[in-house]
């Protein structure tokens, strides 16, 4: 009985000690903190994930809708980062349905590290941004039997593919066919051929007469990138073989001359995001809200 008498005091005279009372204090509020940051976390990814038909495509769903639709990609450049302007720039036009598909690389750029570079949580409640997809919504889920398959769902589901920005290396996987992510598996599954895909009820190709689906594609990289061979390889296949002044789907908007991110000053920085967003509303013939009021 004496010892277990002295090791009540002992745990006593312990839990009495300054230091364990502030480190029980701490302790609890790393738990609270840690719970609080859980939970905004949690709720911004369930907000995105809500916006995705719970992260499935149907796209047939869709075919009657009566609006235009958007899939609007970026790859790894910083000049992702001009994204939220193009969406905040047609988030007014009451027939249009956006869905935003983003590379790994690219999403780096969106974290919320600065006002210009919100978080994709704050980029879902942007109007008419009705998804947000990375390459884990397409093989998260093992896949089986009667599943649908994401690339091919947003194929069948855009009128129009905008990339803006397309990277040196995202060009690179285009030009030659690669499909590693879910950018370039919907690139390498468009309907090349305008026989797949059937023309959806009042919605007119971006083309006009042409049977294509298109793809404008942005590129921006380094001047350095832009001058290389093998960035003038790429873009004979897509201006000369695949553009659609030959009869293809591609469109290309080359970049301009200008002080790039990286301090040099030359060719490769994208088109300015309001030239881009003038090149989809009249590829989309779209009208504004207050156009449509007057």
């Amino acid at each position: 009985m004496e010892a277990l008498t002295r090791i009540r005091d002992a745990g006593d005279a312990f839990r009495n000690n300054p230091v364990f009372v502030s480190a029980s204090i701490l302790t609890v509020y790393l738990l609270v903190l840690g719970g609080v940051v859980g939970y905004i976390l949690l709720r911004g990814f369930r907000e995105i994930r809500m916006k995705k038909e719970n992260g499935r495509l149907i796209a047939a769903n869709h075919f009657n809708d009566g609006k235009q639709h958007l899939l609007l990609a970026a790859t790894g450049s910083v000049a992702t980062i001009k994204l939220p302007n193009i969406l905040k720039a047609l988030s007014d036009h009451p027939n249009l349905s956006i869905r935003v598909l983003l590379t790994e690389s690219a999403a780096k750029f969106l974290e919320d590290q600065a006002a210009e570079q919100p978080s994709l949580a704050k980029i879902a409640k942007i109007p008419n941004v009705d998804a947000i997809y990375r390459d884990f919504d397409e093989w998260s889920k093992p896949w089986v039997r009667g599943d649908t398959i994401l690339h091919i769902e947003l194929r069948r589901w855009a009128d129009l593919m905008v990339v803006a920005p397309l990277s040196a290396n995202s060009m690179a996987k285009l030009a030659n066919g690669i499909t590693d992510n879910l950018f370039s598996s919907v690139v390498r599954a468009w309907d090349a051929t305008g026989l797949i895909d059937p023309p959806r009820p009042g919605v007119t190709r971006p083309y006009g007469d042409a049977d294509k689906k298109g793809i404008i594609v942005a590129p921006a990289m380094n001047t350095a990138m832009w001058s290389h061979p093998a960035t003038a390889k790429h873009l004979r296949v897509l201006e000369e073989e695949w553009g659609v002044k030959e009869g293809g789907w591609i469109e290309v908007l080359r970049p301009v001359e200008k002080e790039l991110a990286c301090g040099d000053t030359g060719s490769g920085a994208m088109r300015d995001w309001q030239a881009i967003v003038t090149t989809i509303k009249e590829r989309l013939s779209l009208s504004s809200a207050k156009a449509s009021k007057q």
